[in-house]
């Protein structure tokens, strides 16, 4: 096989081995007691105090064996540059990692305890929590739950703390125990965020409808390729070829056949390829011509003419200094190969040739007696050419057909066997000036030994495909409508199978770095596969892309991250990417982050999305921990809040929903919503009044919405508790934009039309109302008639209580309430006796 390396057995392969590090460190005169000695002074020194599971390894076992493992050592060194002596520095870094890591393995394996739960270690876990269960406990508490841990996970040196925080991520209401019920669900939808957080990073779709440029009527456009500079160039079938910008603006068009007269047929193009190394543009066509023209002002250059075939479809390659591979099939199965040296020089020779129809030409038997040119011919298929081409990173020629037993090959350019006696015979044939320069003559073409190629049979052939070193992933479709996945090297069966079109197969492209397959079917469907997952991404109908006719070319740019596709207009399918981050920012969400807060109880910061997506972070590490999506579906998340204990998370929508969560696997506990119409929320809370817990929102309703937070209640949905008197009759005018409370019965919401109303707790009553001052600069600069008509944005977004002026009585008449003004102005609040503003800045 072509492909196929020669590898060493198995029992030539070596096998790398380490001395062993402890003798390396005893070769420098430190003893199992000096190293432990010194570890635990040099924490003493620096104020820390070696973890147990560190401190077990160096005390209570013999002198020789108080080293640190030999794994970690060995990890140590793997690590840094490679060497084969052991420094005095080595000592200082083992230190280090033993004392910042709460067991031996912190260091190398930070895996949660969930995570490293095996589908056997869950079995035992069930079976202690039926042993509990058996007991007359139905749940157990957190010194249990962290006994069963230990003892059926080995995990005996694990911080207590990690214990902790998984049960009380478990134990979301605070009550103190858990049930094996509740272990799995958490376990379960943890990890089906996670899946659906994976999926959601991978998904990526076209800017619809696509930019479509008409084209007039004629024949179909042959092919589409890029010129170094960025410029498209499309041929048809008449010789018309046209120069596109990546936009899709024309710049200019030009025929560059010359006019026949009418008893003669007209001439007609197969297919063209660019030479950019030489400014060059080359096209096939059905006279069996392969013609050179100026790629920058379309003048013909030179041609060779006299194939023995048509050549129906082309590629180009430049494989050095001044050489080249130019490459085309022909309706006789065989892949042509014409290698040229020193090309400059060959070509002006070419241009002073006798010229046939105002081009300069040359028949392929005189173009091959140049010592310049090596010309050669191989049989590979049993059916025309669909597509050849060379890639330079493998040195082998890959071809398509519709012939099933043949229907791709991968093959070498020159044979690999007997070489030194062709090129014997072919120097000796040179200096006899008996033959022409070439492996196989036209006319002759010879099949490739079966060590020079490897053939992948398909049913009913292929028509395009594409290969990836990278991936070491060849895909393939055709006429049967799949998409196989083949690893280039294995022949036999593909890896994997792509279905989802429903006609055949006409473009395929891999885009390496994005990890993205794209294709292009018949019936202008055009697809995004995940490389990894083997799945649909994103599929553009042609009712959405707006992408009409018979399509005839495709051509996928990886700079432009788009896809150009030629049917009865050229139309352009963007791919929407997220822009990268400038500088030294770093991006969280894909989308705008409109509300965020920290969990004291976890020691987290949850940000929320005009996605909808939830993350939570490490604000120690700044490393994301969890997230989730389609939290309100399609609305975006305005408002959130944490419960009082800081274990569960309310969110309020765009929607008009609220929405309780369990936010470290994301299940959501409760649903909170009024019948009818709900319009957005833009702020909410919790209260504490009388030991009962409440959850509170305001919005674009107009009203304030308190709905009760009992854990215990079974009904998913929950409707609001009847509202306050004072609310429905002399509430906000305009739309509550902010809340604050202040322990144990003051709340204070603000509007929109700038007012501030503080309101009794207990009793639902208003206690003062507020109206946010106009600046004194405007009231200078203005009339009051005038300041009527000027568009001032008055609303309150935000409002905060100094909870211990407002609690003080030394402070009964001081300002204990701040609110947002115009312009940037702080208003300072008295809300005793009337309420007062007291202050007032510009921030």
């Amino acid at each position: 096989m072509l492909l196929g390396k020669k590898v060493r057995r198995s029992s030539a392969a070596g096998k790398l081995e380490i001395q062993n590090v402890s003798r390396m460190v005893a070769e420098l005169g430190i003893s199992g007691e000096q190293k432990s000695t010194a570890l635990v002074q040099h924490g003493e020194r620096h104020g820390e105090r070696l973890p147990p599971g560190v401190a077990g390894l160096y005390q209570g076992v013999s002198s020789q064996d108080r080293h640190p493992p030999e794994w970690l050592e060995r990890e140590l060194l793997r690590q840094g540059n490679r060497r084969h002596t052991l420094i005095a520095g080595d000592l200082d870094i083992l230190k280090t990692v033993l004392l910042h890591s709460d067991t031996p393995t912190r260091s190398l394996s930070k895996l949660k305890i969930e995570e490293r739960a095996s589908l056997e270690s869950l079995t035992k876990l069930k079976l202690a929590f039926e042993e509990f269960e058996k007991g007359d406990l139905r749940s157990v508490d957190m010194r249990s739950f962290g006994q069963i841990v230990k003892k059926v996970l080995g995990l005996f040196n694990i911080n207590d703390g990690q214990i902790q925080e998984l049960f009380m991520k478990i134990d979301y209401s605070g009550q103190g125990r858990i049930q094996w019920d509740d272990f799995c669900t958490y376990m379960q939808l943890e990890y089906t965020k996670k899946e659906e957080s994976v999926w959601r990073d991978k998904q990526v779709t076209f800017s619809l409808p696509a930019t479509v440029k008409p084209l007039c009527h004629g024949e179909p456009v042959l092919r589409l390729h890029f010129t170094p500079d960025g410029t498209i160039i499309t041929i048809r079938e008449d010789g018309s070829v046209s120069y596109w910008s990546p936009k899709l603006s024309l710049k200019k068009t030009k025929s560059v056949f010359h006019e026949r007269p009418m008893s003669r047929k007209p001439k007609w193009a197969t297919d063209f390829i660019t030479m950019p190394q030489y400014n060059k543009l080359i096209i096939g066509t059905g006279d069996r011509e392969i013609q050179f023209y100026e790629l920058s002002s379309l003048e013909p250059y030179c041609q060779i003419n006299a194939l023995e075939t048509v050549p129906l479809t082309l590629d180009y390659c430049y494989t050095g200094p001044d050489a080249c591979y130019i490459l085309y099939g022909d309706a006789q199965g065989c892949v042509n190969i014409v290698l040229i040296t020193s090309v400059g020089e060959t070509l002006r020779m070419w241009k002073k040739s006798p010229t046939v129809e105002n081009v300069p030409s040359v028949g392929i038997d005189n173009a091959v007696l140049s010592p310049n040119v090596t010309y050669i011919q191989w049989k590979v298929h049993q059916d025309w050419v669909t597509k050849v081409k060379y890639f330079p990173n493998i040195r082998a020629i890959v071809s398509t057909s519709n012939h099933e037993a043949s229907a791709l090959v991968i093959g070498c350019v020159l044979p690999s066997t007997n070489i030194r006696q062709q090129m014997k015979e072919i120097t000796e044939a040179c200096r006899n000036e008996r033959s022409r320069k070439v492996l196989h003559s036209p006319g002759s073409p010879q099949p490739r030994e079966p060590g020079d190629h490897t053939v992948f049979p398909v049913y009913k052939g292929v028509t395009t495909f594409d290969l990836s070193k990278q991936h070491n992933l060849l895909v393939t479709g055709g006429m049967d409508r799949v998409l196989r996945l083949w690893n280039p090297y294995v022949p036999g069966k593909p890896t994997g199978l792509l279905k989802g079109h429903s006609t055949p197969i006409f473009y395929i492209y891999i885009s390496s770095e994005d990890n993205r397959i794209f294709s292009v079917s018949m019936d202008n469907n055009a697809k995004i596969w995940d490389i990894q997952d083997q799945t649909c991404i994103f599929t553009a109908h042609p009712k959405a892309s707006l992408v009409r006719g018979d399509i005839s070319a495709c051509l996928y740019s990886p700079s432009l991250k788009a896809l150009y596709i030629a049917a009865d207009s050229l139309a352009l399918l963007s791919v929407n990417t997220r822009p990268e981050p400038q500088g030294h920012l770093t991006v969280s969400h894909k989308e705008p982050v409109l509300c965020c807060g920290y969990s004291h109880e976890f020691k987290q910061v949850v940000s929320c999305s005009e996605g909808s997506v939830v993350k939570v972070w490490d604000p120690n590490t700044g490393r994301q921990v969890f997230e989730f999506g389609g939290a309100h579906e399609q609305s975006a998340i305005t408002c959130m809040t944490f419960d009082p204990k800081g274990r569960r998370l309310v969110t309020g929508g765009r929607d008009g929903f609220l929405k309780i969560w369990n936010f470290n696997n994301g299940q959501c506990l409760k649903t909170l919503r009024k019948d009818g119409v709900c319009n957005e929320l833009c702020d909410c809370t919790y209260l504490t009044v009388h030991r009962n817990t409440y959850v509170l929102s305001v919005g674009w309703d107009r009203s304030i919405d308190i709905y009760s937070d009992t854990p215990e209640d079974p009904h998913h949905v929950q409707k609001p508790q009847t509202p306050w008197q004072d609310d429905l009759n002399r509430g906000h005018k305009e739309d509550i934009l902010c809340v604050a409370q202040c322990p144990p019965s003051l709340l204070a919401t603000g509007s929109y039309d700038g007012e501030v109303i503080v309101w009794n707790l207990a009793s639902g009553h208003i206690l003062c109302r507020l109206a946010s001052p106009m600046p004194t600069d405007c009231c200078h600069a203005q009339s009051q008639t005038t300041l009527s008509n000027l568009e001032m944005d008055s609303s309150v977004s935000c409002a905060l209580f100094l909870r211990s002026r407002a609690l003080h009585t030394d402070f009964s008449t001081a300002a204990c309430l701040l609110s947002s003004g115009n312009k940037g102005y702080i208003n300072f609040w008295s809300v005793i006796n009337g309420g007062k503003l007291l202050a007032s800045f510009n921030a």
